[in-house]
């Protein structure tokens, strides 16, 4: 039987990230896979007030066991109230780098709020109709979606790349305009996940620190607009 978000408690992303811009401020997103991870990051949001996404991957939803899961946040939602007098704090449960139509479905139907599906190792136009199928199914049952656009060289959970391709703005109009997507995940340079910036891709500074290549922001700024 599919499980609503709503009646655990939590939140989609929408009005999290439109308070968010409004606001100026930036949202934090935490991976966790067991309970003494849930209680810091609960315990940190409520104390200073702030909305917070928890994100789970696919090998952390086999790892805890998704029944668990569902519970913990459940869980999560009542214990910021504890903390916060019963005011609480916007909590939304994200599943991260989700790569097929199958997992992102069994992740709505089980209380996820939100979803991404990743599929950047695809071509343009199969990641298109992928997301555009997840974006129909989510959003018919209140869940939102994030895509994404361009692939940094490395490891994403199962989601594997040997270079990095920094996101099109000009594919994203398009992309965003057919898919429907509530958010998306883009690549301008960062180092994270299994792979990290080597010596040899950064430069030395007149302190003789070693300094990684430059994020493209103007990358991001073109696709703001």
């Amino acid at each position: 039987m599919a499980i609503s978000y709503k009646d655990l408690g939590l939140v989609n992303t929408k009005q999290m990230f439109a308070d968010a811009i409004k606001g100026g401020y930036a949202i934090p997103a935490f991976n966790f896979n067991n309970m003494e991870q849930l209680q810091a990051i609960i315990g940190a949001c409520s104390e200073t007030n702030s909305p917070v996404i928890l994100q789970v991957s696919s090998g952390a939803r086999k790892y805890a066991n998704q029944t668990l899961l569902r519970y913990m946040a459940q869980g999560a939602v009542e214990y910021a109230k504890e903390i916060t007098d019963g005011k609480g704090i916007p909590i939304a449960l994200h599943l991260d780098h989700g790569d097929t139509f199958e997992l992102c479905k069994d992740c709505v139907d089980s209380g996820f709020s939100s979803v991404m599906i990743d599929g950047s190792h695809h071509p343009f136009e199969k990641n298109m109709e992928l997301t555009k199928q997840v974006v129909e199914y989510a959003h018919a049952h209140g869940v939102t979606v994030e895509g994404e656009l361009g692939v940094l060289a490395g490891v994403e959970d199962d989601v594997v790349s040997d270079v990095t391709h920094y996101t099109k703005p000009e594919e994203v109009e398009e992309f965003v305009a057919y898919t429907g997507v509530d958010s998306l995940a883009i690549s301008i340079g960062t180092s994270h996940g299994a792979n990290k910036f080597t010596p040899d891709q950064c430069t030395l500074d007149e302190n003789g620190v070693l300094v990684p290549p430059p994020l493209r922001f103007d990358i991001l700024e073109e696709i703001e607009q």
